[in-house]
């Protein structure tokens, strides 16, 4: 797997994907794009997010959607790492129980999401969710 990150002035940078895909960083507060961190954050819910898609499906839940809230708490020197990330799911559907989700959201923290697996050896990541029926 390949990327380029490019500067493009103040403190704008593209990033390209060997895809061809393309993200903007602003790392002036995330005043104008996501800051650098930011995109980490939303790089593991989205990451966390296919494998909770995927495991309620095989297991037949009957989900429609699928959203995750995301804070991360950073420590207060430099760099200012993430110190915490919590993760709450947002699960909707008909007929979902609450084990299947829970296994869900466990084996993508603990087995398979790969941002997750980096992060965890200096992040302390959490996560709960909550099922609306629909």
């Amino acid at each position: 797997m390949r990327a380029q990150v490019k500067w493009l002035g103040e403190e704008l940078f593209i990033g390209t994907s060997a895809s061809g895909h393309t993200m903007i960083l602003d790392a002036n507060a995330g005043n104008l794009a996501p800051s650098p961190l930011e995109a980490v954050l939303i790089s593991l819910g989205g990451c966390s997010s296919v494998d909770v898609v995927s495991i309620l499906q095989k297991s037949r839940q009957n989900i429609t959607g699928c959203k995750v809230e995301i804070n991360g708490t950073r420590v207060d020197s430099v760099p200012a790492l993430f110190e915490k990330i919590h993760l709450h799911f947002v699960i909707t559907g008909s007929d979902i129980t609450a084990k299947h989700v829970e296994r869900a959201v466990s084996l993508s923290a603990d087995k398979y999401c790969s941002v997750a697996l980096m992060l965890n050896a200096k992040v302390d990541i959490t996560h709960d969710f909550e099922i609306i029926t629909q």
